[in-house]
C-alpha cells in the first residue's frame, strides 16, 4: 500500500504563486512517477505533471513555463511550484504515483487551489 498526503493548496490571485507539497509512504518501489493531476469544475481530471524517478518531467501544454515539479528522493515527496496562476488553474490538485513493475496507480484525497481574477 502506499498513502499520499497532499498539502500546500490555497488561495491566490491571478498572478500569484503557489507550492504544493505531497509526501509518499508505504510501499514504495525504487523506480516509480510521481506527479500532480487537476480535477476542475464542470472537467475531467487532467495530468498537470509528472517527474519519473529517473528526472525526466513531463507537463501539461497550459502549465508550461509557469509550473515547476520536482521531487525530494530522501523524503519520498513531490512539489509543484505554480508561478504566474490564472482562474483557470482552480481546482482539486491530486497528488499521484505509479509503479513502474507493476503499473498500479494510486492518487491522493487532493489539495484545492482557487485562483481569484
Amino acid at each position: 500500500q502506499v498513502q499520499l498526503v497532499e498539502s500546500g493548496g490555497g488561495l491566490a490571485q491571478a498572478g500569484g504563486s503557489l507550492r504544493l507539497s505531497c509526501r509518499a509512504s508505504g510501499n514504495i518501489v525504487s523506480i516509480n512517477v510521481l506527479g500532480w493531476f487537476r480535477q476542475s469544475p464542470g472537467k475531467e481530471r487532467e495530468v498537470v505533471a509528472t517527474m519519473s524517478s529517473s528526472g525526466n518531467r513531463n507537463y501539461t501544454d497550459s502549465v508550461k513555463g509557469r509550473f515547476t515539479i520536482s521531487r525530494e528522493k530522501a523524503r519520498s515527496t513531490v512539489y509543484l511550484q505554480m508561478n504566474s496562476l490564472k482562474p483557470e488553474d482552480t481546482g482539486a490538485y491530486l497528488c499521484y504515483y505509479r509503479d513502474y513493475y507493476t503499473n498500479r496507480q494510486v492518487w491522493g484525497k487532493g489539495t484545492l487551489v482557487t485562483v481569484s481574477s
